[in-house]
């Protein structure tokens, strides 16, 4: 599988340099964020997204697969652990106060 980065950007994120791309097209089953602007996830059956408060403070998930989002620390709108997603769905996030907020969704799909 593959991970494609556009061109290289430094932010600094909690007080520290972050060397990452605004733009990231992953198909690996398992991702954690690195400071990306814009993380798509394609071609693979599920994935697992890991939300990194080290290096990354805001972020758009667009998925074209099933993807599980865990935050590395606090909770997803202080009220949940994980995020389920499906195919064509996407959400941005923004971590604040020790936890990661749903800024925008597109009507998340979930799967039951």
């Amino acid at each position: 599988m593959a991970i494609i980065r556009t061109v290289p950007t430094r932010k600094i994120i909690n007080g520290f340099e972050v060397k990452t791309s605004s733009v990231a097209i992953v198909s690996e089953e398992f991702y954690s964020t690195k400071g990306e602007d814009v993380i798509i996830i394609r071609q693979i059956p599920n994935c697992k997204i890991k939300l990194d408060s080290t290096t990354t403070d805001h972020v758009k998930i667009k998925s074209l697969t099933n993807v599980l989002i865990i935050p590395d620390k606090g909770g997803i709108d202080e009220s949940w652990d994980e995020l389920l997603i499906s195919n064509s769905s996407c959400v941005e996030f923004r971590f604040a106060g020790g936890n990661w907020y749903i800024m925008s969704s597109d009507g998340i799909k979930l799967d039951y």
